[in-house]
């Protein structure tokens, strides 16, 4: 729980008046939680997302909180991901304050499928149990929504002090890579905010300062298809794979192994750069058939002291040589790629969040690079000053009977308060 002022002191400051409005609301946030759980905007591929922004809208709008709903084009989803594009995909925009920098919330409203083990209560049938809110993305990510939806109510009762203005953006698809949710936000709107804070889940005491680098690529190894009663007239396509992908694993993970980032990580082992092989694997997928084909995935993730075209470079090259040498024939495609990125401790949004962590929480802050990838991406390389810092453990996401911690998204949207007053008195 957050430390509260002595409520006997006369000479409260505005500031501790208004961070202590948080905690009046810690019923009504709950219910919120649980309405916008209940819509289950499941991704892959794309469902509710309509509803789930009608119903924040109308909450926000209750306290006069100015919003609008933007429908990313259809041309432009059905170019990024085609697969998904009878599914219509929309941007919630909330707005209070209208001076100053702008102090600019994210956070990703998709979550993914149920899945099965739930034992606490369904997925999409959420439950307060001993202070835990359950079910399907509690803590990925509706959690820190619902932080940041709850600072917004607040701080809109005192928008003619600010002198900064607040945003909220609620975006689709962050759990199929973002580009058709924040990508499009930051890269064809052009939102420009001062400040970022992206609300996914960290837990009260950190703050993920930014994340590795990601290219996945897929490598096909030719053979020759033929029927598998006569294999002598193909050539089977799978196991040149094996000895192909057997000569290169070993090379490519000590090269890959063998480079360690300065930054602190979530995990010590996370410093290092990782690959990993065959996530993916595809045949001709027939008991019956030689295949002509065999298709493996690399995952490569790259430490912010990497860069990425580099690497990706790098790839190629040892893949195509090494398929020379053993005079097999293969074709390599991108799949994906994005940079790392990092926000620099030392600047005032890490500085400002850092302060108002440990005045509220008590708490000492560790800042963290993350392994995996986050929407912040987005902002860093536009260089705006962007940090991920939200309720829950992100150990939960994805897990069978997720659940965040009431208290803690009520402390959270103190902390989200009390950053922005902050900012607002450096105007």
């Amino acid at each position: 729980m957050l430390k509260r002022g002595n409520d006997d002191n006369i000479e409260v400051s505005q500031r501790d008046v208004v961070v202590r409005e948080v905690s009046k609301c810690r019923d009504w946030i709950a219910d919120v939680l649980m309405r916008m759980i209940e819509i289950p905007t499941v991704n892959p591929p794309g469902e509710k997302y309509l509803e789930f922004c009608n119903y924040v809208r109308e909450v926000l709008e209750r306290d006069g909180i100015s919003c609008e709903i933007l429908k990313v084009p259809d041309d432009y989803v059905r170019r990024i991901i085609p697969e998904y594009a009878d599914y219509p995909r929309y941007i919630l925009l909330a707005r209070i304050g209208s001076r100053g920098p702008t102090v600019h919330f994210n956070g990703h409203y998709d979550v993914v499928p149920g899945g099965t083990g739930w034992t606490v209560t369904e997925p999409f049938k959420p439950r307060l149990v001993n202070g835990r809110i359950y079910g399907r993305g509690s803590t990925d990510m509706k959690g820190g929504i619902a932080s940041a939806i709850l600072a917004l109510k607040v701080l809109k009762k005192y928008e003619n002090d600010l002198n900064c203005r607040v945003e909220l953006a609620l975006v689709p698809d962050e759990e199929i890579g973002g580009e058709t949710g924040t990508g499009y936000l930051v890269n064809v709107l052009n939102v420009r905010p001062s400040y970022v804070i992206v609300c996914e889940p960290t837990g009260i005491d950190t703050i993920l300062i930014g994340n590795k680098g990601i290219i996945w690529l897929m490598v096909d190894v030719i053979g020759k298809q033929a029927h598998a009663s006569t294999p002598w007239l193909g050539v089977n396509a799978f196991e040149i794979g094996v000895r192909y992908v057997c000569n290169i694993i070993d090379d490519l993970k000590r090269m890959t192994e063998s480079r360690v980032s300065k930054y602190e990580y979530e995990d010590e082992n996370a410093r290092k750069a990782t690959i990993v092989l065959g996530g993916d694997v595809r045949t001709c997928g027939k008991v019956n058939m030689v295949p002509g084909i065999f298709s493996f995935s690399i995952d490569r993730r790259v430490i912010p002291e990497e860069n990425v075209e580099d690497v990706e470079r790098e790839l190629y090259e040892y893949l195509e040589n090494k398929a020379r040498e053993m005079s097999i024939t293969v074709c390599i495609r991108t799949l994906q790629r994005s940079p790392p990125a990092v926000t620099d401790p030392s600047l005032e949004i890490v500085k400002i969040l850092e302060k108002n962590i440990a005045e509220l929480a008590g708490r000492k802050v560790r800042k963290v690079v993350c392994s995996g990838g986050l929407d912040t991406r987005y902002y860093q390389t536009k260089g705006i000053q962007a940090v991920t810092y939200g309720p829950g453990e992100i150990e939960l996401a994805h897990q069978a009977d997720e659940y965040v911690e009431l208290d803690e998204v009520v402390d959270i949207a103190k902390i989200y308060v009390g950053t922005v007053l902050d900012i607002s008195v450096r105007g």
